[in-house]
Parts: C-alpha cells; structure tokens; sequence
C-alpha cells in the first residue's frame, strides 16, 4: 500500500495571521485604503468561491462589479448596453491521472497526482503513456539522439540562453519520444515552485483549435520526485550542478514508466465587466485609457493545509476593488480622456479575457490611447521602489517616472526577466496590438527584510488558498500604491497628447 509523501511541507504552511474574525478595518486609519479593504473582502470571501472562471462565485462577483460600477456613475461599456462582455471558451480538464515506475529489479513505485506530477491537458490526450524512462539533460537537439519511444525527463530551466519550455518539447517530439516530463529546477529560487498543483486544466477561446498533443505528453514533477522516476539511476550522480547551469550528460535509466488519465470536457461561456467614465474634453474624451485588473481566481482545488479554497485577495481581488474605488472617487470629477474600467475573466487561465477585448474590442480599437494593469502587487512592506513593466517601451513610462517621483517612490525596469512577468499579466494582450501598457511590482533591495517577505509570499501564498483576507497586509503601503495609481491615471488621462512608442521599442506598430 502506497502512503501520500509529504512534499514541501514549508509550502505548507502559512505566515503568521490575524486570528479569524479580527476586525481588519478598525486599524486602517485612512478612509479611502479602509474602502479598498471592505470592498476586497466582499470579492476575496468564501462566499464567492475563488471566483473561478465559468462558475457561480465568479458570476456573483461580477454582478457585484457591476453594480459598484453602475452606483459610480459609470456608464456600461460590454455588449448590447449591459456591463458584460460575453465569449465562449472550451475546458478540458484531466480528473484523474497516476503514475507508475517499474525498477528493473522488479521494484513498483507510484506518483501522486498533482501532489508529485500533473500533465498538460489537451482534448488529445492520450489515455495512457508508457515507456523506458530517458534523462534528457536541458532536452536540447543533440541530447535527445537516442529519445525514440522513450518518456525524456529535462530539467526545467528557465534561465536565459538555455532551453526554453517550448523548445524542449518541440525537439523531444521530434526526436520520437513518447512523453517528457519536465522536472522543476531547485535553484530557481526567485519564484520556486509550489506544490500540490491545484488542478490540470486547460481552457482556451473557442474561436481558435482546441489544444492538442498529436499523441505527446508532456508532464511536470517536483524535484523531489526524480530519484523515483528514474529509479534510482541518479544516486550518488548529481544531476544538476552549478545552480541549474550545468546537468548531467543524457543516459539511460533502468525505470520504466506508464501513466494514465482521465479526461472531461465542457463548453461555457466567460464574462469580462466593462464600464466606461466619459470624458469631459470635446476632442480628447473619444479616446480612453484602459485601467484593468483580472476579477478571476482559481476556485476550488487541491487542498493545502487542510484549505482548498483559493480565495484570490491580492491575486487579483484587491485590485478589482482598487478599480471601484477610482470610479467612486472620479464619480462627480471626470476626466479629460474617457476612462475604460475593465475587470477581465480567464487571466489565470491564459490572459482570456483580454485577449478576447484586444480582439473584440467594444470601443473602437483606435481609441485606446492607453493600459494600466493592476496585478502582480503584493503590499508586504514600504512603498519605496516600484518595478515597472515596459517602462522604457513607450512614453507612458516616463509618465510613471514622474508621477513616481512625485511621490518618492523610485522606480526600475524589471530586474528578473527571467520569470517572464511582462508576459504573464493583463497588458500584455495591449502590447501586442499597439497600445502602450505597463504593469507594477512593489520593487525591494536584495537582502532586504522587504525581499524575504515578498519571496516567501511567493512560497506560502501564490496561488494558494493561503491568499486570503487573513493575510498579513502593509495598509499604508497599499495606501501609498493607490495614491500612485489614481496620480498617473488622472495624468494620463488629462494630458494634453496621448501616449506613444519610442523609437526601438519592440511593440512600435511596424
């Protein structure tokens, strides 16, 4: 009989919280960051159910968006005069999965499911994988010459001028392997991975091909994990050297392993809440600034900790209410510039409901002078230096330099683009189509007691149902961030020409 291994366990376990039912407010001595609050506790509540794409908690939430919207005065900015911006996607979900690996003495040892390992979900999927088990090193061309009908383990890196995940998986394909499972790098410490997984899900917009493996699997492990998958080829053998930068040459293990799965599928419609705040200038108020955040969490999931729900409050519910308390504040104050107010669906899930906009877009696409994304923020500490995403992109970035410098906060371009935040968020999809965005991450120096709280936020928090309304919170610091946004908004909004590209930059319209 297999016993479930505790993986992780620091993962495991939460940072020091306020005791259930401690009043949060009465200590928020600012009114504006103590509405922020109140509002993020309605839509970070268990009775909205992590607001998971496609499901009932996410539906309340955004009605509840909606009608803080509507008491603001703004006016609806979705399809046919409504709030809501409807699209249909498609989900295919792997219920059930294990793993099994046969030593070549006989020996049987098994996998959990999204505790050890998950799989990328695709409509596709083969229902059962098998084969001697390859290490694959980094997985580049020449390490793969002898992967023919083998499942190839590659560490997986994401350090610039290795192997990219894409990479690794196009050349294991290639080579004739019948599945690769990537097993997590142990030295890429600045966003470590979590584990268990809270589920494998794929869903993407039904107007494109449902994901496909063409009869490939492509797996994920823990590094704790790899001694078993390669039955004990590696002991005594390290694998990994040099902080992830060198690996082992490819070889052969003496395992062999099979896995299955089973799979569900289903088709539904998401929802993206829009509303518009007119501008007040004649000319200037046909174009509009984007301010967005995403109002979808992860929902349900495996459990962490005893807790399964993954309740979402600073990824990305507080920020949804930091978009509500902007359109009360403006209620009676507009804007030269219209303001766009978007609280998009899917993000979690691949940027879904802003790619959807940037393709479908409800104003006229031309009108989009501007996107200011709010995701990624993690008030842990002082607000003293800010990360800013595509600052030196466009001429919104030197908008944030002053704004910032206004206030005292210095700002930076991102100083760990390996983690690919540019890419992994909202303003993104806006990039792609030719509006200048940008995005935020409270910066910290290296060393710094502000560094330890954000990493182990990442550890303890991230997508975790440890990311609730009982988390530790700096409120002036969330303060200090709002006093910021609402700044550039109303400056970018109010000036006199919008912003533009700068001569290099990677997202200038050709």
């Amino acid at each position: 009989m297999c016993t479930r291994p505790s993986l992780l366990a620091a993962v495991m376990l939460a940072l020091a919280s306020p005791a259930a039912g401690e009043p949060r407010t009465a200590g928020i001595k600012d009114p504006d960051t103590r509405a922020w609050w109140q509002a993020t506790e309605v839509l970070a509540s268990d009775a909205m159910e992590g607001r998971d794409i496609g499901s009932p908690g996410h539906d309340r939430a955004g009605r509840w968006v909606a009608a803080r919207f509507k008491a603001a005065g703004l006016r609806p900015a979705g399809d046919n005069g409504t709030f809501f911006q409807t699209f249909p996607v498609q989900e295919t979900r792997v219920t059930a999965a294990d793993i099994t690996v046969t030593a070549r003495s006989g020996g049987v040892a098994h996998l959990w499911f999204l505790s050890q390992f998950s799989v990328r979900a695709a409509h596709d999927l083969t229902p059962s994988v098998e084969g001697p088990v390859m290490w694959g090193g980094f997985c580049a061309p020449h390490d793969l010459e002898a992967a023919r009908g083998k499942v190839v383990v590659c560490l997986n890196t994401r350090r610039a001028g290795l192997t990219t995940g894409g990479a690794r998986i196009r050349e294991a394909q290639a080579a004739g392997a019948v599945a690769l499972i990537h097993i997590d790098d142990p030295h890429f410490t600045v966003e470590p991975a979590r584990w268990p997984a809270a589920y494998s899900r794929t869903i993407t917009l039904a107007d494109k091909p449902p994901p496909a493996t063409g009869g490939f699997v492509v797996m994920s492990a823990a590094y704790e994990a790899l001694d078993v998958i390669l039955a004990g080829a590696a002991t005594g053998h390290p694998l990994i050297t040099d902080e992830g930068r060198k690996v082992a040459p490819a070889f052969d293990t003496p395992a062999r392993l099979k896995a299955t799965f089973t799979l569900a599928t289903r088709a539904y419609n998401a929802t993206n809440v829009l509303a518009v705040l007119p501008g007040s200038d004649p000319k200037l108020k046909a174009e509009h600034v984007v301010i967005s955040a995403h109002l979808d969490g992860y929902g349900y999931g495996e459990a962490v900790g005893g807790d399964r729900l993954y309740n979402g409050a600073l990824d990305d519910a507080a920020y949804v209410a930091t978009l509500i308390r902007f359109a009360e504040r403006r209620k009676t104050r507009p804007l030269k510039r219209s303001v766009l107010f978007a609280a998009f669906t899917g993000e979690e899930k691949g940027l879904l409901g802003a790619y959807w906009f940037t393709a479908h877009p409800t104003l006229p696409k031309g009108s989009l002078a501007a996107n200011i994304n709010l995701d990624q923020l993690r008030p842990l500490f002082p607000l003293k230096l800010m990360t800013v995403l595509a600052l030196d992109e466009s001429t919104l970035g030197d908008t944030v330099r002053s704004v910032a410098a206004a206030q005292g906060i210095r700002v930076q371009a991102d100083p760990e683009p390996e983690r690919s935040l540019l890419t992994r968020a909202d303003h993104y999809p806006f990039l792609q189509i030719g509006v200048p965005a940008t995005g935020f991450i409270f910066g910290y120096e290296p060393g710094t007691e502000a560094e330890r709280r954000y990493r182990e936020w990442y550890q303890v928090r991230y997508h975790r149902p440890q990311d609730d309304i009982l988390q530790p919170i700096d409120f002036e610091a969330a303060g200090a961030f709002h006093r910021f946004f609402y700044a550039l908004t109303e400056t970018v909004a109010d000036a006199p020409s919008r912003p533009v590209w700068k001569p290099g930059s990677a997202y200038r319209p050709k």
